[in-house]
């Protein structure tokens, strides 16, 4: 009992949070307008939903651990897309509407993870090892199917004149849905089933790499998920005031509702990354990584575009010239750094650049 305190301390917090809100929110973020209360709110509710975030990742990996594959990326996958989607949701329709928020929140999930978090990792593994190897396979099956998906996701919108703006038609969006489904469904065969030794690092291999097994059982670590995953939901609702406010009473750049979305989805990957790296187990870096952006782009954008076709709102997904050129060569610098087996610090660099530039155009255009 004393060990399941110790581990859950997260959860008496995020419930007394949780609860709060609910009964007193309304009130607390009725009126946002002192600075001083507008930043204590929003910090409280941005550090538990992101210590509820990386307690249900970390159910979440002990559960795929267990269930082995093809369930185990199941259940992580659905977990955090899950959370991305309720964050997305909430903000959108919580004010006055954000169609461009589930465009922002993807591009920033590009950008953050393929050139913020790879950088760093590339940085962090190389300033101690100077070279690290990791399955060249793997990494050219999670690009194969992202540089495509992000391109005709965030791209392609923009050429399209069925429907007015950078949005898709019911039609071009229902074909997107449906491709996007099919081709991560058959990334996950080709990586569980068919081709599973492409994400296995053969020369460090990564057995004995995650935590060890824990004395609760499965059942109940799928309850404490549950349990995490709730509260991010019902938070997601409460810090959608304090970002719109933000956005529109602080009259704050458009795109930092999309990074502040995609800093709570991806920091415990982001984290769980980083530490692979410094362990030299950059195969378990790149799954992570990669792993976020396909599921990503393959899973969220489709249930924005399904929620958008049931609310009858129009969801705009086309990035502008600016945003488009970055993705364009963040996708071909990632294409050029895993084509070679070994990673250095120069790459790890030439990431970070990319990510400040994508820093400066958040702030500034």
């Amino acid at each position: 009992m004393l060990g399941f305190i110790k581990r859950e301390w997260a959860l008496p917090i995020a419930a007394l949070t949780t609860a709060l809100f609910l009964a007193f929110g309304e009130q607390w973020l009725a009126d946002l307008s002192a600075p001083a209360w507008f930043a204590f709110v929003s910090l409280w509710l941005f550090v538990t939903i992101l210590i509820a975030s990386f307690a249900a990742v970390r159910h979440a990996e002990t559960i795929a651990e267990r269930l082995g594959e093809p369930l185990g990326t199941l259940v992580l996958t659905l977990a955090v897309t899950v959370t991305e989607v309720a964050l997305i949701a909430s903000v959108m329709y919580a004010g006055p509407l954000n169609t461009t928020l589930a465009r922002d929140s993807m591009f920033a999930v590009v950008m953050i993870a393929l050139n913020g978090m790879v950088g760093l990792s590339l940085i962090v593994g190389g300033l101690r090892y100077r070279e690290q190897t990791y399955n060249l396979q793997g990494a050219n099956a999670f690009l194969a199917v992202i540089v495509p998906m992000a391109v005709l996701g965030l791209v392609l919108p923009n050429f399209t004149i069925k429907a007015p703006g950078p949005v898709f038609s019911p039609l071009q969006a229902a074909f997107f849905t449906v491709m996007s489904l099919v081709l991560y469904g058959v990334f996950l065969a080709i990586q569980n089933m068919r081709h599973r030794e492409y994400f296995i690092d053969r020369s460090s291999a990564d057995i004995g790499a995650h935590e060890p097994a824990r004395a609760l059982g499965t059942p109940a670590h799928g309850l404490l998920l549950l349990a995490y995953l709730l509260v991010v939901l019902l938070l997601a609702k409460q810090i959608a005031a304090p970002i719109n406010h933000a956005l529109y009473a602080l009259n704050a750049p458009s795109g930092l509702g999309g990074f502040l979305v995609s800093v709570l989805v991806l920091a415990p990957e982001s984290l769980s990354a980083v530490r692979a790296a410094r362990a030299n187990q950059l195969q378990r870096a790149v799954n992570l990584l990669l792993g976020s952006v396909l599921a990503s782009i393959s899973l969220t954008i489709p249930a924005v575009l399904a929620i958008g076709f049931i609310t009858h709102h129009t969801i705009v997904l086309g990035l502008d010239a600016a945003d488009a050129t970055l993705l364009v060569l963040t996708l071909a610098v990632a294409t050029l750094t895993f084509a070679s087996p070994r990673t250095n610090v120069l790459l790890g660099a030439v990431h970070l650049a990319l990510f400040l530039a994508y820093l400066l155009l958040v702030i500034e255009k």
